[in-house]
């Protein structure tokens, strides 16, 4: 702290000033390069300002007081200390271009117009950094470096010199606050990685979600066109084995009509009955059967007087449909059925 102390006072020292050195001599013809403005006095007191190329003055009336450049002047701003809004000490230098607009402001406006400028940009970087943080310090630097330039042009303008730029060279930090910025940036570093590793899960998630989806909506709908297909096709296969059964009734009716039809259902039903007793006691073990199973004619006259009870309705109402004609004498085979049906019932 004492080094900083005294290095504060070294730079608020008065500089050395160069307005009294080196003047050129008046000899009463006097050329004055391009980009300076000579200020000449006539006996002590102000009388012109003298621009480049060939001017006369009067010798021992007149004297070239200030020499003044016009061209942009650098200006380095050494070091120095500053605190910030949280209490952080930082050392920081910079670089102040300026430029002289007015000689006559320069000359007798303020002894010395650099150091002037210099020590107003010091204190205007103190005052502007303690009104920020440390993490914006850093992020801020171009509206920190327009601030103070014009805070400077706003002091300067009565002493003809105008801040064109400041620039802030280094910023130094001291060595535990850096390392906290590091270990900061470290862990904002990690939390954006952990960030974007649970947005990339997320989206696999989602997008595998959405895909079981669609798989499952498409095999849904595949299964809905397979059941609709199926189904038709069941519906059209009933639908033709309806016809089929139904033309194959049609034929058996006329068959039956026709004459001997009688005898050829019994032969089928004899036939039929014969097929299914041969079956017998194959697929199981357990047979219920009735008393005369051997008696063929038997269960050929039960069968034949079962299907004659059911479309002798029918022969009724077609007989009172028709006209009354002469009754045939019944076949005496008909009569045999019937009383054997009577004697098994």
């Amino acid at each position: 702290q004492h080094a900083q102390q005294l290095k504060g006072a070294a730079q608020l020292a008065p500089a050395p000033c160069r307005w009294n050195s080196g003047l050129p001599v008046n000899i009463g013809v006097l050329f004055v390069p391009q980009q300076e403005a000579w200020v000449v006095e006539r006996m002590g007191k102000f009388h012109r300002i003298l621009e480049p190329g060939l001017n006369f003055l009067i010798p021992l009336l007149d004297r070239i007081r200030y020499v003044q450049s016009l061209k942009e002047i650098v200006i380095n701003v050494p070091e120095q200390s500053a605190v910030t809004l949280d209490n952080v000490t930082l050392q920081i230098d910079g670089v102040l271009y300026l430029r002289v607009m007015d000689p006559y402001k320069a000359s007798y406006g303020v002894e010395d117009p650099e150091y002037a400028v210099t020590q107003l940009a010091q204190t205007t970087m103190r005052s502007e950094l303690g009104k920020l943080s440390l993490d914006r310090v850093f992020r801020e630097r171009e509206s920190l470096n327009a601030s103070i330039v014009d805070a400077i042009n706003q002091a300067s303008d009565c002493w003809g010199i105008r801040c064109l730029r400041y620039e802030i060279k280094d910023i130094h930090v001291p060595p535990r606050v850096k390392e906290s910025m590091q270990m900061q940036v470290e862990a904002e570093r990690r939390k954006r990685a952990t960030v974007l590793e649970s947005e990339g899960t997320r989206e696999s998630a989602i997008n595998v979600a959405e895909g079981q989806k669609q798989a499952q909506i498409l095999a849904s709908e595949a299964e809905k066109a397979e059941q609709i297909n199926k189904a038709a096709g069941e519906a059209n296969a009933m639908l033709v084995k309806a016809r089929a059964k139904a033309e194959a009734i049609q034929l058996l009716a006329a068959a039956l009509s026709q004459q001997h039809g009688s005898a050829a259902a019994s032969l089928s039903v004899a036939e039929q009955y014969v097929n299914a007793f041969s079956k017998i006691a194959k697929d199981s073990n357990t047979i219920l059967l009735p008393a005369n199973t051997g008696d063929v004619t038997n269960m050929v006259a039960q069968a034949l007087g079962i299907y004659t009870t059911l479309t002798k309705p029918q022969a009724v109402k077609s007989q009172d449909e028709t006209p009354p004609a002469h009754e045939e004498p019944q076949p005496a085979s008909m009569e045999m059925l019937k009383a054997e049906q009577g004697s098994s019932s």
